[in-house]
């Protein structure tokens, strides 16, 4: 009997076959398949995703290459997880800890310090984590990249240790820290020389605070959304200095006024990226004449704001190497299409949400001129037919991403001519109320990239498109079904077949038992999210297979179904990584079963929401323990 061919294959050759292979699912097949690719594999990996912080013992020892760790779903990840892993973290450069609130101060030092050469770090969402916390990331000196979004509890005093510690860094991200303020933007500025990325969004800072982000020589990026209390003044200290400036986000910050943005663009006519969405209700001549300014213009964004076909043409003439523009809610015309795509022939991203005039003329226009749009947002837009998607089948084959939300003129004839675009990703029809299985089959048939699908209230679609679905797109990681009455359990078996199915939306669908239940759980083990609100046919039978097959679940929303005291307990207990659950109107689970599941559950729950009666039935001790463990309660 002949050994089989890849025995005498070289490791150079199997190496050549994994470089490959860019997604991880079809590496992850691979070597299952054989023990030299896996072999291979784990002596040249550089990244690992765990979702169970018990394997990081035994597989760190068996990566040598391993350089960057992601342990953002592990938030159970604790000081004695951290212990057993820090012998194999000294070659560890980049560390994603997002989430993982059950990390302290002593734990995070001690795997900061432990990887001397770390220069990424995320801790984003880590809603705790305090002054304590950054003082001892501080301790990681040669830190270049460090995002700290929403860690709420840091102050101007955490951000002081860790601009002292840190003097290296290049990007740092504060969002939703709310705690900083101007004082911590001035320590920032004067100890952290080198930063070129700046995120300040949604900070309760003034304009001060950009007085001193002027200061930063080097600073390429600013995000400044959502600053509310930031006036003209501060605008104009950027438009003052910061000669390095390329990309500024202003977006949501509505105290700032178009003269304020001209005198920026004025002292700037380097900018790449200029994004302003939601700031003005009505663009000035002055503010379009001076993109003129703007030779190379790569991203606009001007969401919201009244702008006039003639702009349009103005700015498709001065700006034309623009690859991004954002209109969304601008109410723009096919005149005003037809001028921006004339010169603009290099749009990879145009976001017309909203723009309920625009006709099929409009994106005629658009895919003759645009051949290579990759992204194109066309929610609410009720005048386009099935024409506008056979204009886009027939010239823009590269297209990635579509969202027809509310298209209501979008039918199976408009879906035919889509799936030519065959290297389709993101597909969006939601509320598309003339579209059938047929139109899934023609998607299904010719675009086998598809990772994500939306069909919320697709009264039209029903087992046979999931049928088709299941069998064409098996890359497909994130659908929404909600509301599509038309599904039943013999529709949950076809999708049983997509084991890269990660996030499932299914409201609503009273088709639904048990058994369609336990056959998705079976076959889709990755699901991390799942919404199963109002699905009142499943029982605890199907409850209890979810519990048993499905532990990698995240998030889930079983408001409204039919599960019981003993149902919910196999639920919390058994899905040791949940993190968010949504528990409204269960009429058949007793306060003595939702005191039991949230002891059961509370290990790694993070959010859980509740009927507000429930807050004087629970006892103390469990409100307290959760509390206690960083978990917050949304009393509904």
């Amino acid at each position: 009997m002949n050994p089989p061919p890849i025995v005498v294959l070289t490791d150079d050759l199997l190496l050549k076959i994994l470089s490959l292979l860019p997604d991880d699912s079809d590496r992850k097949s691979l070597r299952s398949t054989s023990k030299a690719f896996r072999k291979l594999d784990s002596l040249h990996r550089t990244h690992l995703r765990l979702l169970r912080p018990d394997f990081l013992p035994s597989l760190l020892p068996n990566l040598p290459r391993l350089a960057s760790l992601d342990l953002s779903v592990c938030p159970g990840i604790d000081a004695a997880a951290v212990s057993l892993i820090l012998p194999w973290t000294r070659r560890i450069n980049r560390l994603h800890l997002g989430r993982c609130t059950a990390l302290r101060s002593h734990a995070l030092g001690a795997l900061v310090r432990s990887c001397p050469n770390l220069h990424t770090l995320d801790v984003s969402y880590c809603t705790a984590f305090g002054d304590l916390e950054a003082a001892a990331l501080s301790s990681a000196a040669g830190l270049r990249d460090l995002n700290l979004d929403k860690c709420l509890n840091i102050s101007d005093a955490g951000l002081a240790k860790v601009a002292v510690g840190c003097p290296e860094l290049r990007s740092l991200s504060l969002r939703w820290c709310f705690g900083v303020t101007d004082i911590g933007i001035q320590l920032l500025s004067n100890k952290c020389l080198h930063l070129k990325r700046l995120d300040i969004s949604y900070l309760k800072v003034s304009s001060e605070s950009l007085r001193w982000i002027s200061e930063m020589e080097r600073l390429e990026t600013l995000q400044m959304v959502g600053c509310g209390s930031v006036d003209d003044m501060g605008l104009l200290h950027i438009a003052n200095k910061c000669a390095s400036l390329k990309v500024l986000d202003i977006s949501r910050c509505d105290r700032l006024s178009m003269d304020a943005l001209c005198s920026v663009i004025n002292g700037h006519n380097r900018l790449l990226q200029l994004h302003a969405s939601y700031c003005f209700s009505e663009l000035s001549m002055s503010f379009v004449d001076r993109l003129k300014d703007l030779t190379n213009l790569e991203v606009l964004r001007i969401d919201g704001a009244r702008v006039s076909d003639s702009m349009l043409n103005i700015i498709s003439n001065n700006c034309k190497c623009l690859a991004k523009v954002g209109l969304g809610k601008c109410r723009v015309t096919d005149t005003g299409v037809r001028h921006l795509v004339s010169s603009c022939v290099n749009l990879k991203v145009l976001d017309l949400t909203c723009c309920s005039d625009l006709t099929d003329s409009a994106i005629l226009a658009m895919a003759l001129s645009c051949r290579d749009l990759l992204c194109l947002k066309l929610e609410c837009c009720n005048l386009l037919s099935e024409g506008s998607l056979n204009h886009l089948g027939s010239h823009c084959r590269f297209l990635e991403e579509i969202d027809l939300t509310d298209c209501s003129g979008i039918n199976d004839i408009g879906l035919k001519y889509l799936s030519r675009c065959s290297e389709l990703v993101s597909l969006k029809l939601g509320l598309c109320s003339n579209i059938s299985d047929k139109g899934l089959s023609y998607m299904a048939s010719n675009c086998s990239k598809i990772q994500e699908l939306d069909l919320y209230r697709c009264a039209g679609i029903g087992d046979g498109g999931l049928a088709a679905i299941s069998h064409g797109c098996k890359k497909l990681k994130a659908l929404n079904l909600s509301y599509c009455d038309g599904v039943t359990d013999k529709g949950m078996e076809y999708l049983s077949s997509l084991k890269e199915l990660s996030i499932l939306e299914m409201r609503a669908l009273r088709n639904i038992t048990a058994t369609g239940l336990t056959k998705l759980a079976s076959g889709c083990r990755r699901l991390a999210e799942l919404d199963l609100k109002n699905c009142e046919e499943i029982d605890d039978s199907g409850f209890w297979a979810l519990a048993y097959y499905s532990r990698n679940l995240q998030q889930i929303n079983v408001c409204g179904c039919a599960i019981s005291d003993v149902g919910l307990c196999m639920v919390m207990g058994n899905l040791t990584r949940l993190q968010d659950a949504k528990l409204l109107d269960l009429v058949h689970v007793s306060a003595h079963g939702f005191e039991l599941a949230l002891r059961a559950g509370c290990t790694c729950l993070k959010k859980v929401k509740l009927r507000a009666f429930l807050r004087r039935l629970l006892s103390s001790e469990i409100i307290q323990t959760l509390g206690a463990k960083g978990c917050k309660i949304r009393w509904d």
